[in-house]
């Protein structure tokens, strides 16, 4: 490790902390006896997203972020829920243990945490993901989720 004050490269470790995801080091400069710390995380496998078409492209959490956000506008949903949210799906994606994942699987993943969160959101997200054409499509959606309500009240 290059001490960030002189650049020396002789430094030892005085102190290390591990938690779930991070190893923090307190580092000490063998050569200006100046102390600084490390931070080591481990390198996530970067996923691959494929779309409809075909066409491949990076992950990215922001778009998942947005089309949510889009969801839930003028809901009772705070944007922690909304970051939680997101994470879960990522964590999901990550636990297939695929690098490349369908839009089709993430879409699914979406909905199923927005169908548990709140069902106007829900309905917002499904219309634009399964691509509805028309009332009938609302319609058919709006029906299967009041007969889980339905059911769940008896």
């Amino acid at each position: 490790m290059i001490c960030p004050y002189c650049s020396s490269n002789e430094t030892k470790v005085v102190d290390k902390r591990d938690s779930e995801t991070i190893t923090k080091r307190r580092r000490e400069c063998l050569k200006c006896s100046k102390r600084f710390n490390t931070k080591e995380d481990a390198e996530k496998a970067e996923l691959r997203v494929v779309k409809k078409d075909g066409r491949r492209e990076d992950f990215s959490p922001e778009k998942i972020r947005k089309g949510i956000m889009t969801a839930c506008e003028k809901r009772p949903i705070n944007t922690e829920i909304i970051n939680k949210l997101v994470s879960d799906v990522e964590e999901r994606m990550r636990k297939l243990g695929e690098k490349e994942i369908p839009t089709k699987a993430i879409g699914e993943l979406v909905s199923e945490e927005l169908k548990k969160l709140d069902n106007i959101a829900y309905i917002r997200f499904a219309s634009v993901y399964r691509d509805f054409t028309d009332i009938s499509d609302f319609k058919k959606e709006i029906n299967q989720l009041s007969g889980t309500a339905a059911g769940d009240k008896k």
